[in-house]
């Protein structure tokens, strides 16, 4: 009776071992757009790099699972997600309402404010509707920035662009008057030689109806869950340094912005 109770014992322990080993080897896999540097950017060889996909290590670092990576154009990213194609969107997606109907959020996980760049020779001396009246502006299409664009720009010309390096392309050679996107976007493009040919024009105060309070992770309606697994991972790395260490990587200045 001993015996076979050890063996009981001994096979409970054995499947509870196997449970918590398969709950450590738990993959996420995460889409990202690959075309948004420094944020998310996809190298020559293939490589997904850049703050989202750091941030994204670290947190599921903390959540204990593995993490896959997915590279999906912007405008179908949601529908990817929608489908099933991965269980979360770390792609520098600014929280709104309107995306907020069709998937669920966390607290956000950095917070910059958005931009006007322009040729070095340009004569826009601010960012205002007046600034840009009878402008061309590129931006990139389906984001919070065409959004704004379209809306404060009404004497502009808005041009979308799929990617945020087309936008760049045609603001270099002159097909644009100015764009507009994140200020660190722009800040870090401008730093290249590619955007040696233009300068930063000044930041946009943002439009909390547009732009909302930040950057979040996006999930799939209803995965509360995992929303509250990622925001617990999201305190712990702002708390344990690990969020400041990939900031500085980046950035020199703290991009979570202020506590809201």
């Amino acid at each position: 009776m001993r015996t076979a109770l050890r063996m009981a014992l001994a096979a409970s322990a054995a499947l509870l071992t196997l449970g918590v080993a398969q709950a450590q080897e738990k993959t996420l896999r995460i889409g990202t757009e690959g075309a948004y540097p420094p944020f998310n950017n996809l190298t020559a060889d293939g490589q997904l790099v850049g703050f989202d996909i750091d941030i994204a290590k670290a947190l599921c670092d903390e959540m204990k699972v593995k993490c896959t990576f997915v590279a999906q154009d912007w405008d179908g990213i949601i529908p990817a997600l929608q489908a099933g194609k991965f269980d979360a969107i770390v792609a520098s997606m600014s929280i709104t309402p309107e995306r907020a109907e069709k998937v669920d959020f966390t607290n956000k996980y950095y917070n910059t404010p958005p931009a006007i760049a322009a040729p070095k020779d340009s004569d826009i001396k601010g960012v205002t509707q007046e600034d840009l009246a009878g402008k061309t502006i590129g931006v990139q299409a389906s984001t919070t920035h065409f959004n704004y664009s379209t809306k404060a720009y009404t004497d502009s010309t808005i041009k979308p662009y799929p990617t945020a390096q087309e936008y760049q392309l045609d603001l270099a050679n002159g097909r644009v008057d100015a764009v507009n996107d994140d200020i660190t976007v722009l800040e870090g493009w401008l730093a290249t030689p590619d955007g040696a040919c233009c300068k930063l024009i000044g930041a946009i105060t943002p439009d909390i109806e547009i732009h909302g309070p930040g950057a979040g992770i996006a999930v799939r309606k209803g995965d509360t869950e995992l929303v509250n697994q990622f925001n617990k991972a999201i305190d712990a790395i702002r708390a344990n340094g690990k969020y400041k260490e990939i900031n500085d990587k980046y950035f020199k200045y703290d991009v979570y912005g202020g506590e809201s």
